[in-house]
């Protein structure tokens, strides 16, 4: 890292993260909380890494916001990918960048990271908030779908230098801990009008895995609930072929003959924690959860009474409501993007299902018309950065040669204000 390397950003609903551009991972990931002082009286307080008379200053972020829950009210400032508290995300952003990554912003170019259909409004914001505020060098405010498909492409094994404009098409899922969007994307443009949201993301999967537990009767300590929950989705969940038939497998039991007692399913695995309060260590069985809180993206009814459809549903109307000359390149290149999206088989699965709806359509219409269409061939890929892939996006954007171009400088700011941000091209006129 140089000493004025881009700064990347990534604020998600769950998680933010943030490092440096050329990185291959970022720095820190730490959760979007903020832990604002309940009463702001003229008390010296203790805050990360300093210690403050200023009672404005008497907030945490991340973990450490958590931990002070108790004396601090805790905001959470991003939901469904939106930022709903400009003063705390503001704060964040103060705490994140002098104290967690500990560089002068005036020396810096940011990038920072929006949602698909964010509003330029939004964009000035932001804009207003890293000019005014944080006195930055330059900012690029990049669409997440879109660094999330330049991440898959110039990814670590590829070829970055034999990259077009061209090669940014493709189906980009997001699915993080607070929301799951479907994003096609056309010559590095994303196709506004046929985005599609789900409702479902990684901390619904986390309660209900909690829910499945407690009602089994394991001992779950109220204090760790969550917690527990999302190490056990981590390590154990997975993506199951068939329900039924992985019922019957957990289901199976087998006689070990050296003790002549029946003996469960290898399926069934157990799961040790230390509690957090006590530090007492403490046994908990995990079972069906394991493939029931993944299976909610194709199952959504087992968690969801409102909302019935299939991730593989959302992905095929989404590609079939967008212009028909895209429609072969966007089910070819189906880019996964978010921690949701990395349980084991995953991929294989939607990318069966998906495969199975294009081929009855194909089918239905060599029916009805008597001539055999060009078969389509789906493609779900995974990659090696595909939980930071929009991070990796932005750090492999701010490290190429033309970032300089399209990235906003102060001195543009300074005479045009910030409605220059309300574009944000990925590439230079002529690129």
């Amino acid at each position: 890292m140089s000493q004025f390397s881009t700064v990347v950003i990534d604020n998600g609903t769950g998680y933010t993260k943030m490092g440096y551009a050329g990185n291959m991972e970022p720095s820190y990931i730490i959760p979007t909380v903020l832990a604002d002082a309940i009463n702001k009286g003229t008390t010296k307080v203790a805050s990360q890494n300093q210690k403050f008379e200023n009672p404005e200053l008497d907030f945490f972020i991340g973990d450490d916001a958590f931990a002070h829950q108790k004396s601090h009210n805790l905001q959470y400032i991003i939901r469904s990918g939106q930022i709903e508290n400009w003063e705390a995300m503001e704060k964040f952003w103060h705490r994140a960048i002098y104290s967690q990554l500990r560089c002068e912003p005036e020396e810096h170019r940011f990038i920072l990271t929006e949602p698909p259909l964010n509003t330029p409004e939004n964009r000035e914001q932001m804009a207003e908030i890293m000019f005014e505020t944080f006195n930055v060098k330059g900012l690029f405010i990049g669409v997440q779908a879109t660094l999330a498909l330049y991440a898959q492409i110039c990814g670590p094994q590829s070829d970055v230098k034999s990259f077009s404009k061209g090669d940014l098409t493709g189906t980009v899922i997001d699915s993080g801990d607070g929301v799951t969007h479907v994003f096609p994307v056309s010559d590095g443009f994303v196709i506004g009008s046929c985005v599609k949201h789900i409702p479902l993301a990684g901390k619904d999967i986390t309660k209900f895995i909690l829910q499945q537990l407690r009602d089994r009767g394991e001992p779950v300590p109220a204090d760790d609930a969550m917690d527990i929950a999302q190490k056990v989705k981590e390590r154990f969940g997975y993506v199951c072929k068939d329900v039924v038939k992985e019922y019957k497998k957990f289901d199976e039991k087998t006689l070990d003959e050296s003790t002549g007692k029946i003996v469960q399913s290898n399926k069934f695995k157990k799961y040790v924690h230390k509690q957090t309060m006590t530090g007492a260590t403490f046994e908990i069985d995990i079972g069906y959860e394991r493939f029931l809180g993944p299976e909610m993206f194709f199952h959504p009814e087992f968690i969801h009474n409102d909302w019935r459809s299939p991730l593989d549903e959302i992905v095929d109307n989404s590609i079939q409501s967008c212009p028909i000359d895209t429609r072969r390149k966007l089910y070819e290149n189906i880019v996964l993007s978010g921690g949701s999206t990395l349980f084991k088989d995953f991929d294989q699965r939607l990318n069966k299902q998906v495969q199975q709806r294009v081929d009855d359509r194909l089918k239905q219409y060599e029916t009805l018309t008597g001539q055999a269409p060009k078969p389509i061939k789906v493609n779900v890929s995974q990659n090696m950065v595909q939980r930071y892939a929009v991070w990796f996006g932005g750090s492999v954007l701010g490290s190429q040669e033309h970032f300089q171009k399209v990235c906003h400088s102060r001195e543009d700011y300074m005479e045009r204000g910030p409605s220059i941000c309300r574009h944000n091209p990925l590439f230079p006129q002529g690129f």
